[in-house]
């Protein structure tokens, strides 16, 4: 049997490492793996729907081609012609952009890693949706800022309830470096900005002096209607925009971008030179002939119709099988949706419960930077297939409803 070991080191480590703390979703992996379990907790894409075939056939191809290349070190800022595909990707939403303006990164998580390297001095202010993405709490904590939320609606971030919050950091002289943002198709809250306080948000930004940054990792993912229009799409001082390649072709690829004014990319490929040197080469060049040689468009097509058969599921499901009391947010693309708990259950002390009935979720305390967050949960209907996610769903109403008469019993 294993024994728990002191830290030697303790002592010796950096104030920011007090902030590393694991997530509540990498904390549920090892048991929500189980094949028994139907795991409505984890965002990861469903890459058995790409043609694996033709991929493998792809990657072959660029080793015996291009493996001189490949295999070698390449550029901080990345591969200039997968730059200039990044552009057209973007191109699809409305955003105009240059290859120069564009740093590759290791995923959108890397991004927002090097941008807080470079903005945020210990004390220093970030503000975030509430709730907001696990990851991006994480990597502000290990910079030492402190993160203030701003609540959200059906329709996104309340403009009324930035302004206010703006207005009462600046009377306090707090420094605000930014406020981190996914507009469309939020993590975790699976809702959408409205294009209305979009300008609003726009607005805000130019009053305030405010800097914006918008990570999109879902948009290409609308399942309604065409996609909506970024924030970087009308404003491109004011905004830097992360991107990904994560659900719309390989997570594993680990290939994302930031597009950022000319001075901040500068700043981005420096700190990303000092972090690794230069980026995957095979990796970047992968996604690159992906782009070029297969008809990318159509298997985001694909994605969007796997995704909505499976939003759907999830949908019918909890409205066929949840107890009354219990809410949840209608995702119009994206991986999530938001679940609210009828009044005095708590979704962190109802986890073991759920695995005993072999379902997985995540506990909404994680996406708060505070701790709160309890009667919330994410679920997602991504990775499953649809009578997975149904019966997923029909067990966790299950100890919902275990939940409420249990409580009933001690009312």
């Amino acid at each position: 049997m294993e024994t728990t070991r002191s830290d030697s080191h303790l002592n010796r480590y950096a104030a920011r490492a007090q902030g590393m703390v694991a997530s509540e979703i990498r904390a549920l992996f090892a048991v929500a793996s189980r094949p028994e379990i139907v795991s409505l907790a984890g965002g990861m894409p469903f890459v058995n729907a790409l043609p694996l075939d033709a991929v493998g056939a792809m990657l072959q191809h660029l080793i015996v081609t291009k493996g001189a290349e490949a295999l070698q070190y390449g550029s901080a800022q990345g591969d200039p012609e997968l730059r200039e595909r990044i552009c057209d990707v973007m191109a699809l939403e409305g955003i105009t952009a240059s290859p120069e303006d564009v740093t590759v990164t290791v995923g959108s998580q890397q991004a927002l890693d090097l941008l807080s390297k470079i903005f945020i001095d210990p004390g220093d202010v970030v503000l975030a949706e509430s709730p907001s993405y696990v990851g991006a709490l994480g990597t502000f904590a290990a910079y030492q800022a402190e993160v203030v939320h701003i609540p959200m609606d059906g329709y996104g971030i309340i403009p009324e309830a930035l302004r206010e919050t703006l207005v009462r950091l600046r009377a306090e002289n707090r420094r605000v470096k930014f406020l981190y943002t996914v507009p469309t198709f939020q993590n975790p809250a699976g809702v959408t900005l409205s294009a209305p306080r979009r300008a609003e948000l726009l607005a805000l930004a130019e009053e305030f002096d405010l800097l914006i940054i918008e990570d999109n990792p879902y948009g290409l993912l609308s399942f309604d209607a065409a996609p909506p229009r970024p924030l970087r799409a009308d404003e491109s001082e004011r905004v830097i925009y992360l991107g990904s390649f994560s659900k719309t072709f390989s997570s594993g690829m680990r290939v994302g971008w930031a597009l950022a004014p000319h001075a901040v990319r500068a700043k981005l490929v420096l700190a990303a030179e000092s972090a690794i040197l230069s980026h995957s080469n095979l990796t970047q060049l992968a996604v690159r002939e992906f782009l070029a040689t297969h008809p990318w468009r159509d298997q985001v097509k694909s994605f969007v119709e796997l995704y909505r058969e499976r939003r759907d599921t999830m949908l019918t499901a909890l409205d066929e099988f949840m107890p009354e009391g219990t809410t949840w947010t209608r995702p119009a693309g994206g991986f999530f949706v938001w679940l609210t708990l009828p009044e005095g259950l708590d979704s962190k002390a109802m986890s073991p419960l759920a695995l005993a009935n072999r379902v997985a979720y995540v506990p909404g305390t994680g996406f708060y930077s505070d701790g709160t967050g309890h009667r919330h949960m994410r679920i997602s209907y991504c990775y499953p297939e649809p009578a997975r996610i149904r019966e997923g769903v029909q067990r966790l109403a299950t100890v919902i409803n275990q939940e409420l008469s249990l409580r009933n019993t001690f009312a």
